[in-house]
């Protein structure tokens, strides 16, 4: 394959209990010509006091806070951060040590599993780009190149150097969605889904990634965590969203065998402020449920806990309730709701009516305001042009589109790491057998 040269992470034979010591190997460094360019002061954020326990909620869900652990000694210690304090409700259960997916005595049984659905985040995010440079280029050309060059490292945000776009290569696009705000944990992703795609015949795949898949961070360092702090260590938590997007990019090449060079950051909390921009959004919520949910983002602000509530139905939701209904973990009476599949759902299902609203006439006056807001929300590495074209080439709505999900179905088994985190690994420790899985099951 093309991308032989990502190989050399030592992620491939990964053990869920790494040994001692740090290989040190130095990290990929950002490719050369990048700019960032907008308005960003990321510095970074200070040590933080321990907010108050959240009230009793659902049984214990494993954590997706917890940072990388690294070895007592040798080598210098990458960047890393504080784990987010009060994220469990009292009452919930120790880590047990169970090894390779075993059964502890008493444990309760997994929810099923719920298939995923509908367009994947990025592509509908890529969709509301694509429409905002359409509708609003007759009226200010500058305000779109202001808005393309805020949101991409590209230097000359409509320029193009797309003629990789017409030829038979493979071109991939990751998209990360993370929660935003300036708490502990803020930057660690919620999602990562590869959009896969063949531009002579649009034949498109959609590869999802799980967020607890155990591996090496920093990449070829001996120390390992959960995918969903590579982000947030790449990027020395959010003070560099350039050089975290070409890590993790790096590192879901590593994994699933594809050569990944573009990549999308979403920031929900961003987000919020685009529903609202549009005047709230009409969403059908498919089955009820209750949850406990922090007050405030950021627990040093406010660490007190409210509970939501969302019935079966058609309803309207302003910005803040859209982001409480996709991101409500702590679910109390319906225990299918508060599992990792059915929060991806919700979240793809926020963005998939946010696109509806934007397609609307209705709705185009706000869209300067919308634009705004969606600055805020999103960053990548590829020109608004790219992006534009992506958009074009890829097909969603052919039936042989490829969802490729990895789980417990196909390559994936349960396991629990030494400190106590409920974690991913590759059935018998091969990772091979996620790079097979994926090639196969891509639509060519």
């Amino acid at each position: 394959m093309s991308d032989n040269n990502y190989y050399d992470d030592h992620t491939m034979p990964a053990r869920p209990y790494p040994p001692g010591g740090s290989q040190n190997r130095p990290q990929p460094e950002t490719p050369p010509g990048k700019l960032v360019l907008g308005n960003f002061n990321n510095a970074n954020v200070p040590p933080r006091q321990q907010p108050n326990q959240p009230p009793q909620g659902r049984p214990h869900n494993p954590s997706h806070n917890a940072g990388p652990r690294y070895p007592q000694q040798g080598g210098p210690v990458p960047p890393t951060y504080t784990p987010r304090p009060g994220i469990y409700p009292p009452g919930a259960p120790p880590y047990s040590q169970a090894q390779n997916g075993e059964k502890l005595p008493g444990s309760a049984p997994r929810p099923a599993k719920r298939r995923r659905s509908g367009c994947a985040p990025g592509c509908l995010i890529v969709g509301i780009l694509l429409i905002i440079l359409l509708c609003t280029g007759a009226y200010t050309g500058q305000r779109v190149l202001a808005f393309g060059s805020a949101i991409s490292t590209d230097k000359v945000a409509l320029s193009t150097q797309t003629g990789y776009m017409n030829t038979g290569d493979r071109v991939n696009l990751l998209v990360m969605g993370y929660g935003g705000g300036a708490h502990d944990g803020a930057n660690l992703t919620d999602s990562m889904v590869v959009i896969s795609m063949t531009p002579s015949n649009q034949h498109t795949s959609l590869v999802s990634v799980p967020r607890d898949l155990w591996v090496q961070v920093p990449s070829n360092s001996g120390n390992y965590a959960k995918l969903n702090t590579v982000y947030q260590v790449g990027s020395n938590n959010g003070a560099d969203r350039g050089a975290g997007g070409d890590t993790a990019a790096t590192k879901l090449s590593s994994i699933t065998g594809l050569d990944v060079k573009n990549w999308m950051l979403i920031d929900f909390n961003g987000f919020r402020d685009l529903i609202n921009a549009l005047g709230g959004i009409d969403v059908y919520v498919p089955d009820s449920f209750t949850s406990n949910y922090p007050k405030n983002d950021d627990p040093n602000v406010d660490a007190s806990w409210i509970t939501v509530h969302f019935n079966k139905g058609m309803q309207h939701m302003d910005g803040e309730t859209a982001i409480r209904y996709a991101r409500s973990r702590y679910v109390t009476d319906n225990p299918a709701e508060g599992t990792d599949f059915a929060r991806s759902i919700r979240q793809q299902l926020i963005i998939k009516t946010a696109l509806a609203k934007m397609k609307q006439i209705s709705s185009w006056p706000s869209l300067f305001n919308a634009m705004d807001a969606l600055q805020k929300a999103i960053y990548t590495n590829m020109s608004l042009a790219d992006l534009g074209l992506f958009t074009m080439k890829m097909d969603l709505n052919n039936p042989q589109t490829a969802r490729i999900g990895l789980s417990y179905d196909n390559v994936l088994t349960s396991s629990t790491s030494n400190d106590g985190q409920s974690i991913l690994i590759p059935k018998g420790n091969n990772w091979d057998l996620i790079k097979q899985y994926v090639d196969s099951k891509l639509y060519k």
